[in-house]
């Protein structure tokens, strides 16, 4: 049994109803982000462009949305989560608010000031290098201590959580031609898709995935879930090995296409949001304006564009390195 898809025992998509539950039961603890126009992107790309500030949540991306939907519903005290880093923050970010014990389990050389969220809730970090053994850590958890493993995306109600930034996209902004979000696993654009294409059917959603990380482009030309070997890129959001069964199905029914990004132009597009935005996103919620970089996807896009910015715990020494340098 594979962790990464199968711990959670997911067995069917969520409807809109139970995004619209979902939105009722975070909204103490998730924020309605703001959905703002940027006027210097709008100009510089001949488009309305209006960017969906994820990285405004409390932890400082979209991540709290699922793991709050998930976590609320289960009885037992013990929770477990496998994560590169802002998943496990969000589910133990969630376990501290509802007094349950949490064990993230990550890679061996996690960003560090994701390390330092996660400890700060209180949550026990386990460091392994191998995904596999990863995977086998979290089996004994479950098995021997009771836990309930959270899965980052393959899980229902974590899809659902997702799609309550759908909902408010729609509720925010009546008239759009399409949506843009970065994926990693698939379960934010899972959630935002069900939720556009029940409310909205005529706009568009499309992903966009690291060039060197193609699981989503995989999967959907495969029809079935396809594990890459050596997933890599700067947006270390966006390099799990797979998407889910269910976070395939909802993309095949849902969405358009699926971009690829380079780590040249998702600089270029962190470069651009601090510079022209005025926000400091993590190279996986930049990821969303790369397609705006080439004007062949520009045009599948239309006039009016949202980009999903989906978080922003961006690492300091990245960060000063990016700012240091003139080549990027």
């Amino acid at each position: 049994m594979d962790v990464s898809t199968r711990l959670d025992g997911a067995s069917q998509l969520p409807t809109l109803d139970d995004l619209v539950s979902a939105q009722k039961t975070i909204a103490d603890v998730a924020c309605k982000t703001p959905l703002v126009m940027s006027p210097s992107l709008s100009r510089r790309f001949g488009k309305e462009i209006y960017l969906k500030l994820e990285c405004f949540q409390p932890i400082r991306v979209f991540k709290i949305r699922g793991a709050y939907n998930k976590v609320s519903q289960i009885n037992s005290q013990e929770i477990v989560a496998v994560s590169s880093g802002n998943h496990g923050l969000a589910v133990a970010y969630c376990s501290r608010l509802l007094a349950k014990e949490c064990t993230v389990i990550l890679p061996q050389n996690p960003i560090p000031e994701k390390v330092h969220a996660i400890l700060e809730t209180g949550a026990k970090v386990v460091k392994i290098a191998k995904s596999s053994e990863r995977e086998e850590r979290a089996r004994q958890t479950v098995k021997q201590r009771g836990a309930v493993y959270v899965h980052p995306f393959n899980d229902p109600a974590v899809i659902a959580g997702a799609g309550t930034c759908g909902l408010e996209i729609v509720q925010q902004l009546s008239e759009f031609d399409s949506v843009i979000v970065p994926v990693g696993g698939g379960g934010l654009i899972s959630g935002i898709s069900i939720a556009i294409k029940s409310l909205k059917p005529s706009a568009k959603v499309f992903g966009v995935e690291p060039i060197a990380a193609p699981k989503l482009q995989a999967a959907m030309e495969a029809g079935k879930v396809v594990n890459l070997d050596s997933p890599k890129s700067i947006a270390d959001g966006l390099i799990p090995s797979s998407v889910g069964d269910l976070t395939l199905k909802a993309c095949v029914e849902n969405v358009e296409g699926v971009f690829s990004a380079s780590d040249s132009q998702i600089v270029r597009a962190l470069k651009l949001l601090i510079r022209e935005a005025h926000i400091f996103p993590e190279p996986s919620g930049a990821a969303s304006l790369t397609p705006l970089l080439s004007e062949a996807n520009s045009r599948a896009l239309g006039k009016k564009v949202v980009l999903v910015i989906s978080g922003g715990n961006i690492s300091l020494n990245f960060l000063r390195s990016l700012l240091r340098s003139k080549n990027r």
